[in-house]
């Protein structure tokens, strides 16, 4: 039987970039499908944690951005700092880091084909999607994963601590060398310097909460931005909350969100991701897809023991106590930054 690619992927956002890359370095024959332009740009923190600056360059992926040294929680009275033990993070513009594995990818030879995955057929050896055989397809296809769905795999999210994010940029030199996270009673601010002159901010926070209203909540962050020129226009994501039954079926793999998500507020995504997708490719090189199952496990352990715990915390009424407890336990708080930070 004939087939287009080894390996197709759904999905050409940063994970299934890195899931191709991985492909054609195990020297499989990869076609990614993706219908947006080059660069895709996407609401999201920007940090990249110190753990995944060696999978980047490991894959020959070095973006531009601005190195920070950890991670600050803070609320109106309280604040606690973690600087990373094994070196610096990098906030990176999303479409910078987008731009760079795009072109590691193409370089290696990925085909990247214009299209949708609408539907997906298995078949005895071979997976169908968006007109394209292959013998293996990696969900890679984001939080509404249409992939993960069509597989049987999607399971419908808690509708309770359903959250979303925001995010602009604004043309100011950053004034922290952290990543900072600011607690208000409607959600959470992130700060991260991603150039020189460039910081992003990013609001998560319930449905209905506006971006220049989540500001207003923190006075100290207002104060900063104002008269500061926005860089980019306002971008919005989620709800955060997916759920998935298993990551594999059949012949069928999901990585990154696609596999399900708990929450943006840990910020360790990207890292999470890539690793997911160097776990899947071994799998299929093993031709073992059930392994994949337990390193997705194995892999997601932490994120989604932590991040759970936070973000019910934050949905409770605990949510005011958060900060002040971090502060009180420093060394709980340098624990689970750097368990997170890998």
């Amino acid at each position: 039987m004939t087939t287009d690619a080894e390996v197709l992927v759904a999905g050409g956002g940063p994970v299934g970039l890195v899931a191709a890359i991985e492909a054609r370095l195990a020297g499989k024959d990869v076609v990614v499908v993706e219908p947006r332009p080059t660069p895709i740009d996407k609401a999201c923190g920007e940090g990249l944690m110190p753990g995944a600056l060696p999978e980047l360059s490991r894959l020959g992926v070095d973006p531009a951005g601005m190195p920070f040294a950890g991670i600050v929680y803070r609320d109106a009275r309280h604040r606690v700092e973690h600087r990373f033990r094994g070196g610096p993070g990098r906030g990176v513009r999303r479409t910078v880091l987008h731009a760079a594995l795009r072109e590691r990818a193409e370089e290696l030879g990925v085909r990247i084909h214009a299209g949708r995955v609408d539907a997906v057929h298995q078949r005895a050896g071979f997976v169908q999607a968006a007109g394209l055989r292959a013998s293996w397809l990696i969900g890679a296809d984001g939080l509404h994963s249409t992939v993960a769905r069509e597989a049987g795999l999607a399971r419908p999210a808690p509708a309770a601590r359903r959250r979303f994010g925001q995010r602009r940029h604004f043309a100011l030199a950053p004034w922290s060398e952290f990543v900072e996270v600011v607690w208000t009673p409607v959600g959470e601010l992130y700060l991260t310097p991603v150039g020189e002159r460039l910081l992003g901010v990013a609001v998560l926070a319930r449905r209905g909460v506006r971006f220049d209203d989540a500001l207003g909540v923190a006075p100290d962050v207002a104060e900063r931005l104002a008269g500061a020129t926005p860089a980019s226009d306002l971008q919005g994501a989620g709800p955060f909350r997916q759920v998935t039954r298993a990551r594999v079926a059949g012949r069928v793999l999901l990585v990154g969100d696609a596999s399900g998500y708990v929450d943006a507020l840990t910020g360790e995504g990207m890292r999470l991701g890539f690793a997911h997708a160097r776990a899947a490719l071994a799998a299929i090189a093993a031709d073992d897809p059930g392994s994949y199952e337990r390193a997705w496990e194995r892999e997601s352990r932490d994120f989604r023991r932590l991040t759970g715990a936070l973000v019910r915390a934050a949905a409770s009424p605990l949510r005011a106590a958060v900060v002040p407890a971090a502060a009180r336990l420093p060394g709980a708080f340098a624990a689970a930054v750097e368990r997170l930070a890998r």
